[in-house]
């Protein structure tokens, strides 16, 4: 009998010493659990609170509070997995003991007899495999969990850490994912399918095996009745219901090439972007991201139209829209096919704006005294470079000149000697500083500033153009616009704004601009209805093809070129392959807007002629010439 006791005591201080050494070994892994922070997916929407994506590192989970999780889904989940939940104290002996009569029975482990808490441990912190071992860890982790917690709070872990299917993880992923519903707004059926997936979530997942979906959903249906928990009048709705799935990806990526951009830049700010569960909120407006998708697609088919034997592996394009006044980003698409190339070109790619930039050099002259009726001379020089003493003889594109012109006639038909001989009468160092000054980078210095014969990229592009729309404020583009984090805290990002020109300065070239598309080089871009204005830009051997136009209250600008600089076929012009892309998106848009302003204002400080049966516009800097001003300032001549 001694020895008997000695056995007996020897084998409980056995049993005893491995589960503390046991215990030893995951006490810590407990605080995984108690001290809960999953990694979490952020959500990135547009301007009117549409998703546009959700962005995660390898687990897509959206986390739901306790009190977002409906009566009627715990009571499913309790009913099917751990009906006496509420009453142990996280392992359920009797339980226990059934499953091991059928193991024994088995010869093998068949059944489990694992309480939601002991489920929890399992997917949190443990791995799945059927081993005594491992269970005995999960019984010890669930003690300790159940001692540490309340049943809400093990309730709110488990519904955001177990497995969903599809991708999902948590249970609002999930109701969000397979039915595009937030927790409140589901029915009995769709409770029943989710509480039924942890069990098998492959199995289980609707958008493979719906049959068994609903199937094991209609299990926990029978369950809820039996416990009297539903009533047979919900339980007959709940059977004969077959909800509607979706299968979605993860992502619901809409705006690839924005979503690029946004964790580029979100990033630099918060390294856990991905996992930290923020809610990104953009000035981008989903319809017209389709829109400038579908504009930009529009004006590359209309080149294969004109040339179908052109290179579609390496033409491409890129489409900017903003709101001139507040520098949001409406649209932004860096490429025909993001499928085919993930190279944001309205962002990365630097190309060169050829005539598109003369505004700029344009609006230099009317601040410094010039009008738009003052004459310049389009006729050919050929200018020296002092260093290489090579000759330069630029020409204009149809190869012809005008001898006189005046300044809005010179820029409304983009006459490049014009244009040079402007830049050469200001001073190449005036023109020069006062550019860089507005912040135009790696400018070069000589004349050929004149035919923007410099890298700059779309989107950055874009800011320099919201001048005129803006009458003289120049605005950042501004693409987010608030971060969220998850304890609610926000970052709002503004658009920087610098005035450049006065008003009316502005305006002068606002007329100009219009006038360009009324009957200048920017023709294809009219839109019946609205008043548009811009500029076309077409470089040397037709490499670049840009329109960058605006209406009263947006700007767009688009751009298409070889992606290896290489030329594109003949007269393929800024005003021949970018201005219909341009008039289309703005032609829809008056349709979804069609309260937007539809005529520029005149500012104060403006007065108004009529010459030659065309009203012309000037200002107190920018008076009505009384003589020829270029002769008048050309004096000296200067070398290239």
């Amino acid at each position: 009998m001694k020895y008997i006791v000695t056995i007996f005591f020897a084998g409980v201080f056995v049993v005893i010493a491995g589960l503390l050494y046991l215990y030893s070994e995951v006490r810590f892994d407990a605080y995984k659990i108690i001290d809960y922070h999953p990694k979490l997916s952020t959500q990135i929407y547009d301007r009117n609170g549409e998703l546009i994506a959700n962005i995660f590192e390898k687990h897509h989970r959206l986390y739901a509070t306790y009190e977002e999780i409906p009566a009627r889904v715990i009571e499913a989940l309790v009913a099917i997995e751990d009906t006496s939940f509420f009453e142990h104290d996280g392992v359920n002996f009797e339980a226990i003991f059934r499953a091991f009569i059928k193991d024994v029975k088995a010869m093998k482990i068949v059944e489990g007899a694992s309480t939601i808490t002991q489920q929890l441990v399992k997917n949190a912190v443990l791995t799945r495999e059927k081993k005594v071992v491992r269970k005995l860890k999960e019984i010890l982790l669930a003690f300790k969990i159940e001692r540490e917690l309340s049943k809400e709070q093990i309730l709110e872990r488990y519904f955001n850490q177990v497995y969903f299917g599809h991708g999902y993880y948590g249970i609002k992923t999930a109701a969000l994912g397979y039915f595009h519903k937030n927790l409140d707004a589901l029915s009995l059926k769709e409770i029943a399918m989710l509480v039924g997936l942890p069990r098998a979530p492959s199995a289980y997942d609707p958008t493979r095996n719906i049959d068994l979906s609903l199937s094991r959903a209609n299990r926990v249906l029978y369950r809820m009745k039996a416990l009297g928990w539903i009533s047979d009048k919900e339980y007959r709705k709940g059977i004969g219901e077959q909800p509607l799935v979706f299968d979605d990806t993860l992502t619901k990526n809409r705006a690839p090439y924005v979503v690029d951009e946004v964790i580029k830049r979100a990033s630099k700010r918060y390294e856990d972007l991905k996992t930290g569960g923020y809610k990104i909120y953009l000035g981008i407006d989903l319809r017209l991201q389709r829109l400038a998708r579908e504009s930009l697609k529009f004006g590359y088919d209309e080149i294969f139209k004109r040339h179908p034997d052109s290179n579609s592996s390496i033409l491409n394009g890129a489409l900017v829209s903003l709101d001139s006044k507040s520098g949001d980003i409406l649209a932004m698409v860096g490429g025909v096919d993001y499928k085919t190339s993930h190279f944001n070109r309205a962002v990365q790619s630097k190309r060169q704006p050829g005539s598109s930039f003369k505004p700029f050099i344009y609006q230099k002259a009317l601040d410094l005294g010039y009008s738009t009726m003052s004459e310049i001379p389009d006729i050919s020089r050929v200018y020296t470079d002092k260093k290489t003493a090579k000759d330069w003889k630029p020409k204009n594109y149809e190869e012809n000149f005008n001898g006189l012109l005046t300044l809005k006639e010179a820029l409304v038909h983009s006459r490049n000697l014009a244009t040079i001989n402007l830049v050469n009468a200001l001073g190449l160092d005036t023109v020069y500083r006062a550019l860089k000054k507005e912040g135009f980078k790696n400018l070069p210095y000589d004349l050929s500033i004149a035919l923007g014969s410099f890298g700059i990229s779309p989107l950055e592009f874009s800011g320099f153009y919201s001048m005129f729309p803006n009458y003289g404020v120049k605005v950042e583009p501004i693409l987010i616009k608030k971060i969220v984090d998850r304890f609610g805290d926000e970052t709002i990002f503004e658009s920087q704004k610098q005035r450049l020109v006065s008003p009316e300065q502005a305006f002068l070239m606002v007329d100009i601009l219009r006038t360009v598309v009324q009957r200048g080089t920017g023709r294809k871009a009219q839109v019946k209805g609205i008043e548009t204005a811009g500029k076309t830009g077409t470089t040397n051997k037709n490499i670049d093809a840009w329109f960058c136009g605006f209406t009263p209250e947006i700007e767009v600008l688009a751009w298409y070129g070889n992606d290896d600089n290489s030329p594109m076929k003949k007269y393929e012009t800024g005003g021949r392959v970018a201005g219909p892309a341009f008039a289309h998106f703005v032609k829809e848009y008056i349709k979804m807007f069609p309260q937007t302003k539809r005529k520029f204002s005149e500012p104060d400080g403006v007065t108004k002629r009529t010459i030659n049966g065309r009203r012309e516009y000037f200002t107190q800097t920018s008076p009505l010439p009384k003589t020829n001003q270029f002769e008048e300032n050309e004096k000296g001549g200067m070398l290239f």
